[in-house]
């Protein structure tokens, strides 16, 4: 019975080792809260989300409050936003 459970784990170890990456990272900072890649898809794209700040009304105040922005990057994807789109290459993390 022992053997038989650490050969399961054995197994499910080698499984994981042998996974392939995600290949998503994220750069912080600059113009923009947090840039995010997704894993790189079968026709060479990806989805990249931005994170921006943006000022809600509050009362008699106001408060700055963390929004997503999302879209697909890759060959044949043009963005006219240059924060969006730089750098022009998938972030890998």
């Amino acid at each position: 019975m022992r053997i038989a459970g650490v050969a399961v784990l054995l197994a499910g170890v080698g499984l994981i080792a042998t996974a392939p990456p995600a290949s998503a990272g994220c750069l912080y900072g600059g113009p923009v809260i947090s840039k995010c890649d997704g894993p790189v898809q079968p026709d060479g794209t990806w989805q990249r989300c931005i994170g921006v700040a943006q000022w809600v009304p509050s009362g008699l105040s106001t408060h700055l409050v963390p929004v997503k922005h999302c879209g697909v990057m890759g060959p044949n994807q043009q963005s006219l936003d240059f924060v969006f789109a730089d750098p022009p290459t998938h972030i890998d993390g």
